[in-house]
């Protein structure tokens, strides 16, 4: 269920996220059928979704998929003061307007006593978050406003990383090795995102799928 839910969260459009989330709490297995073969059974071609004490140690997976969101916008405030209370000045507004916010990077604070703070919102949540940071820039206090839509996130789920060092590394080493620069990370116990820019979106997807091994389940299936 829970690598379900993070890869239903970060783009996978497979199952929506409440529907997991029902079938977690109530402890309801859910067999997503092929839709490639005409399936009526459990036998048949899919995935069985089940609480993580079902599955047997030597089944479980390191990585259980790659998901992909292009629907992303980066923003970048420059010269924020590098204070306290100044990161909750700039997201205050945005939770008050309603804007999820997902990653977050804060860059070293400069010799002027400022640093960059980089975010990223929903595309098209883009408009409102801009009108709201505008409208809080003296209560900030930053010097610059930048805003890129060619972005997209990359995920990488498994509840097997857990117990496993190296895989985030991994991960950096094979988009760095396809000279994929990375713009943003964030982590959770099951999940590592990274952003890049949208170009790249296909090739990153399929190089992390050969790295853990993913494609060659595919191919078996």
């Amino acid at each position: 269920y829970e690598e379900m839910l993070e890869l239903a969260s970060v783009g996978a459009k497979v199952l929506q996220t409440r529907s997991v989330g029902l079938a977690m709490k109530e402890g309801v297995r859910v067999q997503v059928l092929s839709s490639f073969v005409d399936a009526d059974g459990a036998s048949e071609p899919g995935t069985l979704i089940v609480g993580e004490e079902e599955i047997d140690d030597m089944e479980r997976q390191l990585i259980t998929g790659v998901a992909h969101d292009k629907n992303e916008a980066k923003v970048t405030l420059t010269e924020v003061p590098d204070s306290p209370g100044s990161v909750a000045s700039i997201f205050t507004p945005l939770a008050d307007a309603n804007i999820n916010v997902d990653m977050i990077v804060q860059n070293i604070a400069h010799s002027t006593g400022s640093t960059d703070v980089t975010f990223t919102v929903p595309a098209a949540e883009l408009a409102r978050a801009i009108d709201v940071l505008e409208r809080s820039r003296e209560t900030i206090g930053y010097a610059k406003l930048v805003h890129d839509t060619r972005v997209a996130k990359i995920s990488i789920v498994g509840v097997g990383m857990r117990s496993h060092a190296g895989v985030a590394a991994t991960m950096f080493k094979t988009l760095g090795e396809r000279g994929i620069n990375i713009q943003a990370i964030t982590t959770s116990e099951i999940k590592v995102s990274v952003l890049i820019e949208e170009d790249y979106t296909e090739l990153a997807v399929r190089v992390l799928h050969t790295a853990y091994g993913l494609d060659a389940e595919d191919a078996a299936a």
